[in-house]
């Protein structure tokens, strides 16, 4: 057994797209169905296109999606959790829980997907300006 992908509905693909693409995920396939009123989105780490994909759905006539926090989240590892949230503030991203601690933080898509990121290896020593930072929210 393996891993696949996560599926979320999104309302707004291209602002989805780019939050991700901030991640540093890539487009790696999609499957628009005129009949059915639906896209498939496939994203995926560039190189790595085969595991851990997520799958944004986008049903064409929805107007918007509630509860985004009873999903969960999507987790990944990234190589430096400060370079990683600090592009992710200069996109526009609200960092709801800063990586004070060296090891972990959470952001939320446009659709309030929880997306965890964790760092790679030992968590790096607390550094501002994230060792002062508070919360911006619940994740």
């Amino acid at each position: 057994m393996k891993y696949l992908h996560t599926m979320i509905r999104v309302s707004d693909p291209d602002a989805t797209i780019r939050f991700f693409e901030l991640l540093g995920l890539k487009e790696c396939g999609r499957y628009d169905n005129e009949a059915g009123r639906f896209s498939l989105i496939f994203l995926a780490v560039p190189g790595n296109e085969e595991a851990a994909q997520v799958e944004l759905t986008h049903n064409w006539d929805e107007t918007g999606y509630d509860g985004g926090r009873n999903f969960g989240h999507l987790a990944y590892q990234v190589d430096d959790i400060y370079e990683s949230c600090r592009r992710l503030m200069d996109g526009g991203v609200t960092i709801n829980r800063p990586p004070r601690d060296g090891r972990m933080a959470f952001v939320r898509s446009p659709d309030n997907i929880s997306v965890e990121l964790l760092q790679a290896g030992d968590a790096k020593e607390p550094a501002e300006p994230w060792a002062s930072m508070e919360n911006t929210g619940v994740w």
